[in-house]
């Protein structure tokens, strides 16, 4: 790439960044939340508020300080009494442990008090010992959609895009690389290890793998990656895997996967997740950016079809410098 065309990209990476705040801004409620109008489980906003409140705070652009105020205020309104987000209506839960997780960081981020308890929730809804579990079961060290806590015999759904936003909370609050929730994450990341050095998604259930039973794809190590970097473990065959494998256009893993649409449904997820520089994706993204300055996935198998996830994701992979 020349000179020319890299200030070029530096410029249309810039101006994309500042239409997606601009969006994002213009599309809060005016108490404070983002609320989908694609997803009704989404509609009460209480894992969307942080995802996009976060993405603001980490995007470099100016985010006026009342709409700062406003989201954080929305989000410690719904922490329950046991700390938790997500759970205002106990018979459409909105995802607690993601929610939850994203909180934590999202609060801290803006300088905001009211997350501690919420570190708590996510510490007890750990499978570890203090609720049954033993390094011998697969959802060992894990976290799951959240909820009730589970006890042996039945952990529920258990998987690591969970388990990587449980740790990135427990780092944004300075978790120490001793604290006991860290070394018992790393067992469960460490479980869902390929032989190709990529990763996989769950060690519990098998149909949450979406590239097939072992078989390593991009979102998922990227995942991986960032939760072993978290808990201090190597990382280098995940890092290793990305490079080999990794496309500016699609998710690696599916090539061989009957539906091919999943190299384009997880599209933003992974773009946000994907820890290198890479030119190609910050052009991509730029390129697919809408006139509205929101992105959307054509593809809807995991919510990206709705534009505040779509564009909240963009805007991180923009912002934190993987996508340069």
């Amino acid at each position: 790439m020349t000179r020319r065309a890299l200030m070029a990209l530096v410029l249309a990476r810039s101006s994309a960044r500042a239409k997606a705040v601009r969006h994002l801004l213009a599309a809060q409620s005016d108490d404070g939340g983002w609320k989908s109008e694609t997803y009704g489980l989404l509609r009460r906003g209480e894992s969307l508020t942080p995802l996009v409140l976060t993405a603001l705070l980490e995007s470099g652009e100016t985010v006026p300080r009342a709409a700062v105020d406003r989201a954080v205020a929305f989000v410690r309104a719904r922490i329950d009494k046991e700390g938790a987000l997500g759970r205002s209506d106990p018979f459409a839960v909105d995802y607690p442990n993601y929610a939850t997780s994203l909180g934590v960081h999202a609060l801290i981020r803006a300088g905001a008090d009211g997350w501690r308890p919420m570190l708590a929730y996510l510490r007890g809804q750990q499978f570890t010992e203090a609720n049954g579990w033993t390094r011998d079961d697969a959802c060992y060290g894990g976290w799951g959609v959240g909820g009730d806590v589970r006890r042996p015999p039945h952990p529920g759904h258990v998987d690591l895009s969970m388990t990587r936003y449980a740790l990135e909370a427990f780092q944004a609050a300075g978790a120490a690389a001793s604290d006991p929730a860290l070394g018992k994450a790393a067992v469960f990341v460490n479980r869902l290890r390929n032989s190709d050095g990529g990763y996989c998604f769950s060690t519990v259930v098998e149909d949450a793998n979406k590239a097939g039973s072992g078989v390593s794809y991009g979102s998922a190590t990227c995942d991986a990656w960032r939760a072993l970097r978290i808990v201090g473990a190597p990382a280098d065959s995940a890092r290793g895997w990305l490079l080999r494998r990794h496309r500016a256009d699609s998710v690696a893993g599916f090539e061989s996967h009957p539906d091919k649409r999943w190299t384009r449904g997880l599209f933003f997820y992974y773009a946000a997740g994907y820890p290198f520089p890479d030119k190609g994706l910050a052009a991509r993204l730029a390129d697919e950016q809408r006139s509205d300055g929101s992105w959307r996935n054509s593809e809807p198998l995991v919510k990206e079809d709705d534009p505040l996830i779509a564009t909240a994701l963009a805007l991180r992979a923009l912002s934190q410098g993987q996508a340069l």
